[in-house]
């Protein structure tokens, strides 16, 4: 399904991956009190999910809300370079704050470390060149709508669908089973799909995948050559101007991790023609052509303009003061903003709508933001689903994640790390959470993992309603295609809130 391998051993291994067999065997004896280094391995670069991944867990359904059953998770790593010579309790002390050192203290006794595929007993083991790491994990997704994935088009060449809010399209951050990548593979035998363009996963709409690597690449021609069309809606707060409207404004990222851009004259350029389409006397519905393909572009540029989406849970919150953004007018560092926006949503228990959580939070507390790294700023080429988790690379997508730092979501960047130790496997069969013989869209009994953090927490669930936001990618436009979708029901000039 990839295209492209890791250009080294120091990139982080992706899902492409999770088919591989585990290091080599011992083939040599041992010197007395010699520890056996396996030789690194070769990265697959074609594998794709497979049934044995969909089979990690189950979805159900509840208010609303498409869910998935906690389950066992393995994360792995190569010993990076700088590790060479530390011990595994340093490199946990100083590069894995999600956790405690008492957590992993506990998971090295429970089995859930190993080191070379031999389970870790002492923390001060210190590592070498080539080691390899799997930690196993109790994993917990945040839950999206239930609103069905629709399927456009489904031809020799491409898969095309309408995405709704609140759904990644792949495996990032927390979210790995409720993503359109998996959906598609788990539920409508849709697999070995390429990814063509990416939609922030609060964005709803056209959203497209090629069958194949030669329809992959002819499209990825026209993107990169900028021939395709791509046209989204949204509603918008105000009145917004009749007359076409072209904005010109320069965006940078202001954080990976949060997924924040602003207006900044040392951004990346970029343009945004907007059109009114109706204006019900409070909110407006205008039409969006993005020229270029910057993070949060349209979402950046109508904030600037003074005129947010109505619902935008990033730019148009009270964090970004009176004006909220309007004109580039902020009067906060990039550090009180992040702070005041994690706090306002902090506030209102909706840090799953950012795509950020309180261990991730805690965990960064004493480190920079990744947004001066090169954690963030590096993608996983494994397997085209698996991008990291902050919006690197500006593609033609105007709305690909920023978090998706949704790419919202999001493993936490560990400090001076290239990767987290916690990076796509497979689940080794530790056990379910529940029982996987309950009905759909009816709970069965947990069974609480005693490590994990989220089992002792009850979260507020998110309502249907927060996990809409009003932007809709309407049209794309290419040289031999054109795919649409329906008009969504908030965008329609009879429809009040």
């Amino acid at each position: 399904m990839a295209e492209q391998g890791p250009g080294n051993q120091e990139e982080a291994p992706g899902p492409g991956d999770e088919e591989e067999a585990a290091p080599a065997p011992k083939k040599r004896r041992l010197a007395a009190g010699e520890r056996y280094v396996p030789p690194p391995r070769k990265l697959s670069t074609g594998v794709s999910f497979g049934a044995e991944h969909f089979a990690e867990t189950s979805y159900y359904f509840e208010g609303g809300l498409r869910k998935v059953r906690p389950y066992y998770f393995d994360f792995r790593t190569y010993c990076k370079g700088r590790w060479v010579g530390r011990s595994l309790l340093h490199v946990f002390s100083t590069e894995f704050r999600a956790q405690p050192l008492a957590y992993y203290r506990a998971a090295a006794r429970a089995g859930r470390l190993r080191l070379n595929e031999e389970p870790v007993r002492d923390l001060d083991i210190v590592l070498k060149n080539n080691d390899f790491l799997r930690n196993t994990v109790h994993r917990h997704e945040p839950p999206v709508t239930a609103q069905p994935i629709q399927i456009l088009v489904d031809d020799d060449e491409v898969v095309v669908v309408d995405k709704p809010s609140s759904l990644p399209v792949h495996p990032c951050g927390r979210f790995r089973h409720n993503t359109v990548i998996f959906i598609l593979g788990k539920e409508h035998a849709l697999k070995e799909l390429h990814t063509i363009h990416r939609l922030d996963r609060m964005t709803s709409g056209v959203l497209m995948f090629a069958k194949t690597a030669e329809v992959s690449k002819r499209i990825d021609e026209q993107v990169r050559e900028r021939q395709l069309e791509k046209e989204y809606v949204c509603r918008v707060v105000g009145e917004f101007p009749e007359h076409e409207v072209v904005c010109e404004e320069p965006i940078l990222v202001v954080s990976y991790k949060v997924g924040v851009c602003r207006v900044d004259p040392k951004g990346k350029c970029c343009k945004t023609i907007f059109q009114r389409l109706s204006y019900n006397g409070r909110t407006s519905v205008v039409k969006c052509l993005p020229q270029t393909g910057r993070t949060h572009q349209i979402r950046v540029h109508l904030q600037y303009l003074g005129h947010p989406i109505v619902n935008d849970p990033i730019y148009n919150m009270d964090a970004w003061g009176p004006a909220r953004g309007k004109g580039g007018r902020i009067d906060k560092t990039d550090e009180e903003l992040l702070k005041a926006l994690v706090e306002e949503h902090r506030s209102k228990q909706s840090l799953d709508v950012l795509g950020i959580s309180e261990e991730e939070l805690n965990s960064s507390a004493e480190n920079k933001d990744c947004a001066g790294s090169s954690d963030c700023t590096k993608v996983a080429q494994t397997d085209p689903v698996d991008e990291d988790s902050c919006p690197a690379k500006d593609t033609e997508d105007p709305e690909r994640g920023a978090k998706e730092p949704e790419r919202n979501d999001i493993i936490p960047c560990p400090q001076n790390s290239d990767t987290n130790l916690e990076t796509l496997e497979k689940n080794k069969e530790l056990g379910s959470c529940e029982n996987q013989e309950g009905q759909r869209g009816e709970q069965s009994s947990e069974e609480k993992d005693p490590l994990c953090a989220e089992c002792k927490i009850r979260r507020r669930d998110p309502s249907p309603r927060e996990l809409v936001m009003y932007l809709h990618a309407l049209r794309y436009k290419g040289a031999e295609f054109e795919y649409c979708s329906k008009m969504p029901q908030w965008a329609r000039e009879d429809w009040e809130e």
